[in-house]
């Protein structure tokens, strides 16, 4: 490194501080290939070598060059490269790199052009590898879609040519630390506390419920905080792609689908774990998303005992979601008319909750709506809550009203079972008068 040093001085540009940079990842690299240390070491262990390395090179950096070096190198060798920045700042949601030349975030609802690069498309490549050779996954040319998750619980999906044509894609869903609360959300006007009790009760009140909504609307996040009004004395089972709810009670049961193995062993479905759900003597199942034919099963389930259960599914209104789960059911492969999928979808689903995310990135509950049943060939829905959108301010803040609908659901009673007493009066301003919780919490099943 003394000729290397000699040539380039002490005033390094772009080029040469890339060429620096390199160096130092590799001798690092190389090093910690030859003493392997513990997780919880390799943070240090990486600064004391770093800190070595750098002053046998001779160069002299300013502070600030100095400092933004070694980060750039931590990450490199400890994180995912330049994109460990974005994963570390708790006001960006979503990462995607679209090739090595562009880099977007979603920060606060919006999707903004980074300026980070990468050094080239074997450096993205390099990004996933790390990502998923710990999961004991592997992305190559005959399997160029990988899903996955970071060790924090954020989703991964990574796309390669020649799938992806502009170079490696990676899609990053980020996973929040501190799980939003249901007062978080009626503070952020996603929902209103009259509708957060009205949710309260058609929980305990064991109706099952289908969260349905658009990509990154908050179909989780919602789950997550209805899931945490399940009662303590009740067994939870959990089915999810990718592990992400974080339930407080203490008696659940995860399970997490799993890929076909790189040596050839069967993927374990979606499918598979909810069949296996219904021998588990789970009081509730939860689903994470349904995507398929594993509706059917669900549905199954809500009708056979498991009432109280719940899922998300990708729908753009209650009327959409309906048709949705009926498209989703035909691919179990069964031969089964379309009105007894209808009536399978009436007899189970109570509630659909419509998550919305808006032109200028809110994210709200559009609709709580319920299930009524059939008539003639066709599910009836009734909303019971809905936003009603009365224009856009100048800052390009859509305006609305959550509001009540003044319809009373037909599942009042079993509310009113499980200890929330509607009063005789339709929904109103004040949904405290309407919904009084009892301190006996009874519950009835259909």
């Amino acid at each position: 490194m003394t000729v290397l040093s000699r040539s380039i001085g002490t005033h390094l540009q772009a080029p040469e501080i890339a060429k620096l940079k390199t160096y130092l990842v590799g001798i690092i690299s190389r090093e910690l290939d030859k003493r392997p240390v513990s997780h919880d070491q390799r943070q240090q262990v990486v600064q004391t070598m770093l800190e070595q390395a750098y002053e046998r090179t001779k160069v002299q950096l300013p502070q600030t060059a100095r400092s933004q070096l070694f980060k750039d190198i931590t990450d490199e060798v400890l994180g995912y490269g330049p994109i460990q920045q974005f994963l570390d700042d708790p006001d960006v949601n979503e990462v995607m790199v679209n090739g090595p030349n562009k880099v977007y975030l979603e920060r606060k609802g919006k999707l903004v052009k980074t300026n980070i690069v990468f050094e080239d498309g074997d450096h993205v490549l390099r990004v996933i590898e790390r990502i998923v050779f710990p999961l004991g996954r592997r992305v190559d040319i005959d399997t160029p879609i990988v899903d996955a998750r970071l060790p924090d619980g954020s989703r991964v999906n990574a796309v390669i040519p020649p799938v992806a044509i502009d170079g490696p894609s990676i899609t990053i869903r980020k996973f929040r630390k501190d799980k939003l609360s249901i007062e978080q959300l009626i503070e952020y006007d996603s929902l209103t506390k009259f509708m957060a009790e009205f949710l309260r009760a058609c929980v305990i009140g064991r109706l099952n419920i289908v969260i349905s909504g658009g990509t990154g609307s908050g179909k989780t996040t919602l789950l997550n905080i209805l899931s945490s009004f399940i009662p303590e004395d009740e067994r939870i089972v959990t089915i999810e792609d990718a592990a992400e709810l974080q339930l407080p009670q203490d008696h659940v049961v995860r399970l997490e689908s799993q890929p076909q193995s790189a040596d050839g062993k069967s993927a374990i479905t979606i499918r598979d774990l909810v069949r296996n759900s219904l021998r588990m003597r789970a009081n509730r199942v939860v689903v994470g998303e349904c995507r398929g034919g594993e509706t059917l099963d669900m549905l199954q389930a809500m009708n056979t005992g498991h009432d109280g259960s719940l899922t998300t599914l990708h729908a753009n209104s209650p009327r959409d979601a309906i048709s949705r789960m009926e498209t989703m059911a035909l691919m179990a492969g069964l031969e089964m008319p379309l009105k007894v999928i209808r009536e399978q979808i009436a007899s189970a689903i109570d509630l659909i909750v419509q998550r919305s995310r808006l032109r200028d990135g809110a994210r709200k509950i559009t609709a709580i709506t319920e299930v009524v049943g059939m008539e003639g060939d066709t599910v009836v829905l009734t909303d019971i809550f809905k936003f009603e959108h009365t224009g856009v301010d100048a800052d390009g803040k859509v305006l609305g009203e959550l509001k009540p609908t003044g319809i009373r659901p037909l599942f009042s009673s079993r509310l009113e079972a499980s200890g929330y007493k509607l009063n005789s009066e339709v929904f109103g301003a004040n949904l405290s008068d309407v919904l009084s919780s009892n301190v006996e919490r009874g519950r009835r099943r259909k």
